[in-house]
């Protein structure tokens, strides 16, 4: 029996209860699949700093790293805002990313035909939407020195660098044309050229990277366009390739094409180990309250199947399974439509696990 040792991360808020609710499947694909999922937990984020005084300690890292994926749920709130910026939660998201050498953030933006109705925008604009947003991790804004705040001449400055190197941007730009060439052959890249020089350099890396990918068709857009064609007309998008702070931003608008941040999940790659996540918060108005809704997170697993455990034909039947449940009408309150069903987190998980095990008999 094939083992794969994985890294369980439940983090904040809702993410212990989302993570349970992906444990189900995967309890499901191991019995099914005759394989074993060896899941070890550990604490990250605002727990790790109520129990260590980090929000990442060495031990969580290394195990992180040792592992053959990582299954990360939330983490943050407000409870750990007044903390200095050095120890706030989401300061273990980066020390992951970092010390896991994690570069690229794949997020895929899917609708499901039954869900349609829950999206802000008119069916007509969202029918049939898939891209994925291919987002840098480790430059930009977010890593670039200097930065913090200081006083000068009697006032308060704040100071963010923003940075990247041809080899990051080489690198990612990479990830998009690989990913590209999988799909409809199509990779935007996405920088604010005409005003910033670091990302004239992006601009000018990703299409040199480009004649090394003929069979591609490379194009260019400016953030603020692609932020309104997104709700325009997102159909046009195959694979989008953007910055660090750019894919921030984008992504979790077009999150709300599908009409929840609670249905997308996304996979953080390097050299080696990956990880996987759902891409909402720790939402902790919800939290302990049966109310969240597990699918992204479940979806997130159904990527680590594929992408780092090499099991392709279990995650197409989990990513089934979701859409059959939501077929059959269950919903979780963030996705209600009328005439559905609501149900909760653990109900929600209960069905679409039992779906998975029909599928896979």
């Amino acid at each position: 029996m094939k083992t794969f040792r994985i890294a369980v991360l439940p983090g904040d808020g809702i993410g212990p209860e989302v993570m349970q609710e992906a444990g189900k499947v995967l309890d499901v694909v191991a019995e099914r699949a005759a394989v074993r999922f060896e899941r070890t937990e550990g604490l990250v984020g605002g727990i790790s700093y109520d129990t260590y005084g980090t929000p990442l300690t060495d031990a969580v890292l290394q195990m992180a790293a040792q592992s053959d994926a990582v299954l990360l749920g939330a983490m943050g709130g407000p409870k750990w805002e007044p903390l200095d910026y050095s120890v706030r939660p989401e300061r273990g998201l980066l020390g992951l990313r970092a010390g896991l050498g994690l570069f690229a953030n794949l997020r895929p933006v899917r609708v499901f035909d039954d869900l349609i109705d829950a999206s802000p925008l008119r069916p007509e604009i969202i029918r049939g939407i898939d891209l994925v947003i291919v987002r840098e991790l480790t430059g930009d804004v977010y890593f670039g020195e200097p930065r913090g705040v200081r006083v000068e001449k009697g006032e308060r400055i704040g100071v963010n660098t923003m940075i990247y190197s041809e080899t990051e941007i080489r690198r990612i730009a990479k990830v998009g044309f690989e990913l590209a060439r999988k799909r409809r052959k199509k990779l935007l890249s996405v920088d604010k050229a005409n005003v910033l020089e670091t990302t004239e350099l992006w601009r000018t890396v990703t299409t040199e990277v480009g004649r090394d990918y003929p069979d591609v068709e490379l194009s260019h857009m400016y953030v603020d366009n692609c932020a309104m064609q997104l709700i325009r007309n997102p159909g046009q998008f195959d694979v989008i390739v953007t910055t660090n702070l750019f894919g921030d931003i984008l992504s979790d608008e077009a999150s709300m094409l599908t009409g929840s941040m609670g249905m997308l999940p996304s996979a953080s790659q390097g050299e080696k180990t990956a990880m996987y996540e759902p891409i909402h918060g720790s939402a902790p108005d919800i939290a302990g309250k049966n109310l969240a809704n597990p699918i992204a997170m479940i979806l997130s697993t159904a990527m680590m199947l594929r992408l780092s455990l090499g099991m392709a034909t279990e995650a197409d039947l989990v990513e089934k399974a979701v859409r059959e449940v939501l077929k059959a009408g269950f919903r979780t309150g963030d996705i209600r439509q009328p005439g559905t069903t609501v149900v909760g987190t653990a109900e929600m998980g209960d069905r679409i696990a039992r779906q998975v095990g029909a599928l896979m008999a």
